[in-house]
């Protein structure tokens, strides 16, 4: 049979018998006397009465604070001015460790650069201590910032959360950032300590990373201290050692700061400029998550997570915040498809994974190379999640027709503005084929076309038009929060814009597309990227594909270029293909959207965190120097770039 996108997939979970998260909570509400029939109902409470829905999430997860909040939300009128929880005192830390006090694992850790291990609940609690009395004796205080150029590993884990209970503020850069990528971020925020690996093994290749952390140590003048995390079995000159740092006994304590006290500070993935540093807040990041991660993503104590990411991306801190449930956390550090795509599939099933995250691009190739997971595995999983990019159609009805029953899949779209999910998935929500089951909870998410007016079944901005407690408290060093403003409440004066482009259906699922920046636009009709790669990727001919859209100044039609790259490390297209594939672009989407120009590549350019580099491309091609639209550190194959430079000058030099 035939799947269309729109078809369910999966049926939602009854709640009157279903034992998730999200069920328990309707139950609680309706013993606090609200009675809500149905997912949809629930959200639209979510967003119309938002103090009485955020307080509910606060007595649900038992948020313990030292002295009380006075009220849920002030300041309403004006998004960017809304201060959550005003009067409480908390910390992250301590919610992060509360569940963990036995022999339990909390953290089960894989790397590809030295050998598995366990760590228990209570060790984790003294690894934090001894770190907490180590980065205390070395001068750090409240407000301060902690910097690790650091992998995802324990340590990493460790010193953020000893960071945290101190109430100083943590940043992290993947080792395989650049120094000019490290340097754009971390001297922004004056760092006082920066923790730092001497290398790592990315599959089987052995990279040093100690010249280029004496470039980093250079440039960041505000160093007091460097404290080197072994790793790779280098030394580093003029370095405290992780064991020096954890040499003395502790007791472990978490100091209780306010609400929106800064907690850590994540870097926009921008490819030109310094990056955005955002900073959010130690209350925002812990109600927002425990929300999120608890009823949609149905975490909690005996769950293991399992989401390969590096620390440079969001995803590190939202499974981080899975020890906020009470749930394990499983650590990967690696080259994510060696020896093989089953690797990660075999340590879902060797951990016990009960939620696996995984991108659109990894289920897509698992899918070309034929993986059978639940037949290959013995799988415990309960939810696969998948983010980061959108994913075709094809994508939906393979992982629901491999995993289903026992598993369902969970799609969701956020960022790292907002650190959590905008739309996405739950146990009380089908899932259906191509599309996000439904916007989350404390979420009034829309679509608004040019003028401001929300739309629906249209392609538009994505935006939010109230308040979140995870929303950032603000950019670092943006006095007045002027950078701020502009940068999210300019383009719809006072309404959050995301700076995605999606379509919402009138039951509430929706498709988003891609970045709004690299919308095709032709003829007035308006179409993103998504869609065009959710139709090429049904091609088992083409391995990866990039469309850009060069506008025609005078008004005309411009010109539509679609770059594919052929499967099986073939240099060009077998005859044919790109005659059917321009068929089925005309078919599926639309005539204006067939490319006037087809041209085979060894590559797509991608950032470190799995994003296309459509922009960059396309005003390479409009003439702009490669090193102003784009830093080779951001870029997980800098080489990707070079034969669309190539293509540029060739181009130029025929016209």
């Amino acid at each position: 049979m035939t799947v269309q996108i729109g078809d369910v997939l999966r049926e939602p979970a009854d709640a009157t018998h279903s034992t998730s998260k999200l069920a328990s909570y309707l139950h609680h509400l309706a013993a606090k006397g609200r009675s809500i029939a149905g997912y949809e109902e629930l959200w639209q409470w979510s967003v119309a009465d938002q103090p009485a829905f955020w307080a509910s999430i606060w007595d649900y997860f038992a948020i313990e604070a030292e002295t009380p909040y006075e009220t849920v939300v002030s300041g309403e009128g004006s998004i960017p001015d809304a201060r959550w929880f005003s009067g409480a005192r908390l910390n992250y830390a301590h919610h992060a460790l509360r569940h963990f006090c036995d022999e339990r694992p909390a953290v089960l850790a894989y790397s590809q650069t030295r050998q598995p291990s366990t760590i228990s609940g209570a060790e984790l609690r003294e690894l934090v201590a001894r770190a907490r009395a180590g980065l205390l004796r070395l001068g750090v205080r409240e407000g301060d910032r902690v910097a690790a150029y650091l992998p995802n590993i324990p340590e990493t884990l460790v010193a953020f959360l000893a960071t945290a209970s101190i109430g100083a503020i943590f940043s992290s850069c993947a080792p395989e950032l650049g120094p000019r990528s490290v340097l754009g971020r971390f001297s922004q925020i004056e760092p006082t300590v920066l923790l730092a690996v001497d290398g790592y093994r990315y599959g089987e290749r052995e990279i040093d990373r100690r010249r280029a952390l004496d470039e980093v140590r250079s440039g960041l003048p505000s160093l007091q201290h460097v404290v080197h995390v072994p790793y790779l079995g280098g030394r580093i000159d003029d370095a405290l050692s992780w064991d020096e740092l954890l040499a003395e006994d502790a007791t472990l304590a978490t100091t209780a700061v306010p609400f929106d006290h800064p907690l850590y500070i994540l870097y926009s993935s921008g490819t030109t400029g310094l990056p955005k540093a955002i900073v959010h807040t130690h209350g925002g990041i812990l109600v927002e998550h425990l929300k999120n991660e608890g009823l949609s993503w149905d975490l909690g104590e005996g769950d293991r997570i399992l989401w390969f990411t590096t620390t440079a991306w969001m995803m590190w801190n939202a499974l981080v915040s899975a020890l906020l449930l009470g749930a394990s956390v499983v650590q990967v550090d690696g080259n994510p498809v060696h020896p093989d795509l089953r690797w990660q599939w075999r340590l879902a099933e060797e951990t016990g994974a009960t939620y696996f995250g995984v991108s659109p691009g990894y289920l897509m190739a698992c899918k070309r190379e034929g993986v059978r997971p639940a037949r290959e595995f013995t799988l415990g999983l309960r939810q696969l999640g998948c983010a980061g990019a959108p994913l075709p159609l094809d994508g939906f009805v393979y992982a629901s027709e491999e995993l289903a029953p026992e598993c369902f899949l969970n799609i969701g779209s956020g960022g790292t503005d907002l650190c959590t999910g905008i739309v996405q998935g739950n146990p009380l929500l089908p899932v259906f084929a191509g599309e996000i089951a439904g916007r989350c909870l404390g979420v009034a998410a829309y679509a608004f076309d040019a003028g401001g007016h929300p739309v629906v079944d249209e392609l538009g901005e994505l935006v939010i038009t109230a308040p979140m407690p995870s929303m950032p408290l603000g950019l670092w060093n943006d006095p007045g929060r002027a950078r701020y403003r502009a940068a999210y409440f300019e383009h719809y004066p006072g309404i959050w814009r995301q700076g995605d482009w999606v379509r919402f259906s009138a039951r509430g699922s929706s498709v988003v597309t891609g970045r709004s920046d690299a919308t095709l636009n032709r003829g007035g009709v308006r179409l993103g990227t998504g869609e065009f790669y959710a139709v090429i990727s049904s091609f088992e001919e083409v391995a990866d594909s990039l469309v850009v859209h060069l506008e025609d100044a005078s008004g005309g039609p411009g010109e539509l270029l679609l770059f594919l790259v052929p499967a099986g490390g073939r240099q060009s297209l077998a005859g044919g293909v790109s005659d059917r594939i321009v068929a089925a672009l005309r078919q599926e989407l639309s005539p204006r959207h067939v490319p006037d120009t087809i041209v085979s590549m060894p590559a797509v350019p991608y950032t470190l965190t799995g994003k296309k580099l459509e922009v960059p491309v396309k005003r390479i091609l409009q003439g702009v120097q490669p090193s102003e639209v784009a830093s080779a550190d951001a870029l997980a194959d800098p080489s990707a770039l070079e034969c669309y430079v190539a293509f540029a000058a060739k181009r130029r030099q025929a016209g």
